[in-house]
């Protein structure tokens, strides 16, 4: 595309598009974006382009509990310290961060890649629910956590994974919601107080 009459020139064009195509990348972002690469170093933009084509040669998502590695199995799942009788279902493999950082689970993970979103034409075979249940089948895990977000959709992700679960015989639980720490109720969304009053403790 020539560039006259105040057009954008296709280079620039094109990776605006492609921008535009990352989640929660609006197209004021993406023009930010296109344009601060444009303005940087050769070798940042270079440095860019060497990491997005390295992620997809040398990253895979892991055989057993679908978390990104690059090694198959993962690293959580070739460990023997960890649980196998229990393992933890989350929606990305970021929560599975969240969750290490935090510390205190030795169990073992299941990424799903999405929950259960009608709207936008999600289904149960458009995640990895069928590869959980497969896992459960060695008769090994005795506990499946649901660690899905407190969405309407990761809690009817939670509650269909449960229906599937319950006739194995399978104990499944879902992680606590409450206050968190230093939060003033004043503040807090009615979901999350609900939540904390359900989940109270004997003191």
């Amino acid at each position: 595309m020539p560039d006259g009459g105040g057009s954008t020139p296709e280079p620039i064009t094109r990776l605006i598009e492609a921008f535009h195509k990352l989640p929660g990348v609006g197209p004021k972002s993406a023009q930010r974006l296109a344009y601060h690469i444009l303005r940087a170093p050769e070798q940042d933009a270079r440095n860019l382009a060497a990491a997005l084509v390295e992620v997809k040669q040398r990253i895979m998502f892991c055989s057993v509990c679908l978390n990104i590695t690059e090694s198959d199995p993962c690293s959580y799942c070739q460990d023997p310290r960890r649980d196998r009788s229990i393992i933890c279902v989350v929606e990305q493999p970021l929560d599975i961060m969240a969750l290490e950082r935090a510390g205190g689970f030795r169990g073992l993970y299941h990424v799903l890649h999405g929950v259960l979103n009608p709207m936008d034409g999600i289904g149960p075979e458009d995640i990895h629910i069928r590869e959980l249940l497969t896992r459960l089948q060695s008769g090994e895990v005795k506990e499946v956590i649901m660690a899905t977000n407190p969405s309407l959709e990761g809690e009817a992700t939670s509650m269909y994974i449960q229906r599937l679960i319950g006739p194995a015989g399978v104990k499944v639980t879902r992680l606590a919601r409450g206050l968190p720490s230093g939060a003033d109720l004043e503040y807090t969304d009615d979901v999350t107080l609900a939540r904390a009053l359900e989940g109270r403790q004997e003191l």
